[in-house]
């Protein structure tokens, strides 16, 4: 059975391409673009890993991250911050609120698939 996961960006095309990308590595991959919406669809997905973006409408990727850390039914799930927010305040804000890897953009997708794979075969 494939390894769900929920992709989280307000841009379209990013999202689109990676989501290509990722299913052709076997991964069933969702989108949400804000906040608010993948915070419903972590409830009603149960993804075994979330990609999140830090700059969205709505909510933040900060936000989100809050939220799901706070929430017993989802704080166990590996979040990786997939983001353009590159300063050091921001890598460290990600790795203190608990995300399980922090990626920048831009970046080269098989160096992430090479970060979900090892993160999903410690599972």
């Amino acid at each position: 059975m494939a390894k769900k996961i929920l992709m989280v960006d307000d841009e379209r095309d990013l999202v689109f391409a990676t989501k290509l990308f990722l299913e052709g590595r076997g991964y069933e991959v969702t989108a949400a673009y804000d906040g608010d919406d993948a915070l419903g669809q972590v409830k009603d997905l149960a993804p075994d890993l979330v990609l999140l973006d830090v700059y969205m409408p709505k909510m933040n990727g900060w936000e989100v991250l809050e939220k799901l850390q706070s929430d017993p039914d989802t704080m166990d799930i590996p979040v990786v911050m997939l983001t353009a927010a590159v300063e050091p305040e921001d890598i460290r804000r990600g790795w203190e609120l608990g995300n399980t890897w922090y990626h920048t953009k831009p970046f080269d997708p098989n160096d992430l698939v090479r970060v979900i794979d090892r993160i999903l075969s410690s599972d």
